[in-house]
């Protein structure tokens, strides 16, 4: 592994979006999405399952400071699932970095009075966690498989440090250096300490952005830790399940531990296994400890176990997790369309998992991922208006399947106001909420731009400020300028991502054809730059038919519709009951238009297919005959903007 191609990808404070598209969203959520948000943190949204989160927390600081009361009845109890602080923690974060590009004094005092609560329910050894300071703390750390007390834990550090970074703040982050601390004291390698690790990943990763933050080694050995004893014989959570009498929820599943990528050594891992998010999570926090430990090994797995995902077991959404039990991968090349899991929560942590294979190693796939979940898997989490969201994302829709198949009853043709888990709303607005620290990375004589979004960053690649802006109509149009400014002249590497849709481009520097290399998915220009230097990328975007890998049964003889990196869908909205009777054909008369009629006004796509006849007899079989069709006008939307007309059927692949 070699630290000179490391990139360090740019923080959310050190870039200002203004785009078209991400601009609009990043909006919605600092003026939709937080305070709607907050309301159901607090249990103020008619109609919508009570989160507890709040309510928990002035619970547990009443009860850790007798003088203190918020309104909460002291024998009120435990609310929620046992991760429901974790919910809260997204929020933070995700506030925290609307912040970074729209100062809010009253959100700002909002956040203060808030980890004031929190602060007030932590332990005098640092412990922190509402479930067990309500319900006993004689039981914390007995099951960490499966009560998410180092979940919440990672969550928690994630918050402090992005309000950190944001706000200079410190209050949040020295209660988790206080909690990691805690933790460090009970679980480890040493004797007399659990040999334990968490049940639900994501504490790694966040542990090793504490260490950045921190630069105490204890932080990122705690990290190390975590990963190295994961699935080591003899089996922790085996004997934690045992000692403590806990129940174990996937003793008469084909995966046993594995549901918790814990059956087995994390070096001996090269398939994707189990819950989903947790997988993702983990491989995040994997490759950020070989990042920074220099582990080939650990490196190597990550790589394996990305290609298993990206190449055998991703939706074309950028979704992850085929099946409902479980919330899980379940094998490669099993891809089903409406009973899809496709968890929000899962494309998240795939783009987490990308950011971080590309600081390793800057190659065009990565970031690939990262904007194809970003544009299609992860924002079709959320509804237009902010207010609404999607648990799972179907690549198909039946209402009166989701209605009457016990099958699909996790599958929702409607966004819902909140959820009892409600995993995937807040993180979907932290992600949002930080879209700018994936623009663009450096390292000491490099630069790499990986998402065209309009906007205004500061780097320093060689110590020398520069400052990039970025002016786009991107992903409805394919032209991208792009302009420097700096104080004198700086000699360095270039890098703009060439997205793998694209088979045509042209790139012009201060007007002139320029001279590139193309490496790894990236045009690399490398040059001394100087103020005022301006590059013109423009990308061929034609409507492109995509088939799937044979080996994928249930899209064989079927085609999606992409352009750019969005990813088309039929809606019975625009085409009519009975989806599945529709064929593409061979068209030739693609229409794309600007959809002013539309929410956003988005971009469609449109074009003469067949639509098979009705039988005249109707009967329900007949011998084999040829079929009968007619044309028919199909219009397609972008697969993220389903569900904003209304409840109807939609499918994103079709019959050739």
């Amino acid at each position: 592994m070699n630290p000179a191609i490391y990139s360090e990808f740019i923080k959310p404070k050190d870039i200002a979006i203004n785009d078209q598209f991400w601009g609009a969203f990043m909006e919605r959520v600092r003026t939709k999405v937080i305070p709607y948000q907050w309301k159901a943190l607090n249990d103020k949204v008619p109609g919508a399952e009570p989160s507890y989160c709040i309510r928990n927390f002035k619970l547990a600081a009443e009860l850790t400071h007798p003088d203190l009361y918020y309104g909460v009845p002291r024998d009120i109890g435990f609310g929620g699932m046992v991760f429901q602080d974790s919910d809260l923690a997204k929020w933070i974060e995700a506030a925290a970095y609307s912040l970074a590009w729209h100062p809010d004094g009253e959100l700002e005092k909002t956040l203060d009075e808030t980890i004031d609560i929190i602060c007030n329910a932590q332990q005098d050894d640092g412990y922190l966690d509402t479930y067990y300071i309500i319900k006993g703390l004689e039981k914390r750390f007995t099951n960490l498989k499966d009560n998410h007390e180092l979940y919440c834990l990672g969550h928690y550090i994630e918050a402090a440090t992005a309000y950190y970074e944001v706000a200079g703040k410190r209050k949040l982050l020295d209660a988790m250096i206080r909690y990691v601390d805690c933790v460090d004291k009970n679980i480890g390698a040493e004797e007399g300490k659990l040999h334990g690790y968490p049940g639900h990943e994501i504490a790694e990763m966040a542990l090793v952005r504490l260490y950045a933050v921190t630069n105490d080694e204890k932080h990122l050995k705690l990290a190390k830790y975590f990963i190295d004893q994961r699935g080591q014989p003899p089996l922790f959570f085996e004997e934690e399940t045992r000692r403590n009498g806990n129940t174990f929820y996937w003793k008469d599943s084909y995966v046993q531990y594995q549901y918790y990528q814990a059956g087995k050594p994390v070096r001996e891992q090269h398939i994707a296994e189990g819950h989903a998010v947790r997988a993702v999570y983990l491989y995040s926090g994997m490759a950020d400890v070989a990042r920074l430990t220099g582990d080939d090994s650990l490196l190597a797995v990550c790589g394996d176990l990305w290609n298993d995902i990206v190449h055998r077991q991703m939706y074309i959404t950028g979704s992850i997790g085929q099946s409902a039990y479980g919330e899980a991968f379940s094998y490669d090349y099993d891809l089903p369309n409406d009973t899809a899991y496709a968890e929000t929560c899962a494309a998240i942590g795939l783009a987490f998992f990308a950011r971080r294979m590309a600081s390793i190693m800057p190659k065009g796939e990565y970031a690939d991922v990262i904007e194809r979940t970003l544009f299609n898997g992860i924002i079709s989490g959320m509804a237009l208006d902010g207010e609404s969201f999607f648990y799972v994302n179907p690549l198909e829709a039946l209402p009166q399947a989701s209605l009457k198949d016990r099958r699909m009853r996790h599958v929702k043709i409607e966004r819902q106001k909140w959820f009892g888990c409600a995993c995937c709303p807040p993180n979907l607005a932290r992600i949002i909420a930080s879209l700018g620290s994936y623009v663009h990375s450096a390292n000491g004589g490099s630069v790499y731009t990986h998402l065209y979004v309009g906007s205004e960053a500061r780097l320093a690649p060689g110590g020398r400020e520069l400052k990039i802006k970025i002016e786009t109509k991107y992903p409805w149009e394919g032209q991208v300028d792009i302009s420097f400014a700096l104080e004198g002249k700086a000699a360095f590497s270039y890098g703009l991502r060439i997205p793998s849709w694209c088979k045509s481009f042209s790139l012009k520097l201060n007007g002139d054809n320029a001279a590139y290399s193309m490496q790894d998915g990236y045009a690399l220009l490398n040059r001394e730059w100087q103020d005022g230097d301006r590059i013109t990328l423009t990308f061929d975007m034609p409507v492109n038919l995509v088939e799937t890998n044979p080996h994928v049964r249930d899209n064989s003889g079927r085609i999606a519709v992409t352009r750019g990196p969005i990813v088309y869908c039929l809606e019975e909205k625009d085409n009519g009951k009975e989806l599945f009777r529709l064929h593409a054909g061979r068209p030739e008369d693609f229409t794309v238009t600007y959809g002013k009629d539309l929410p956003e006004g988005l971009c469609t796509i449109s074009f003469t297919g067949k639509r098979e006849k009705d039988w005249q007899d109707g009967a329900l079989y007949r011998n084999l005959a040829d079929a009968a069709y007619e044309d028919k006008k199909l219009i397609l939307i972008p697969y993220y903007a389903w569900a904003n007309r209304g409840a109807g059927e939609m499918t994103v692949w079709i019959h050739k």
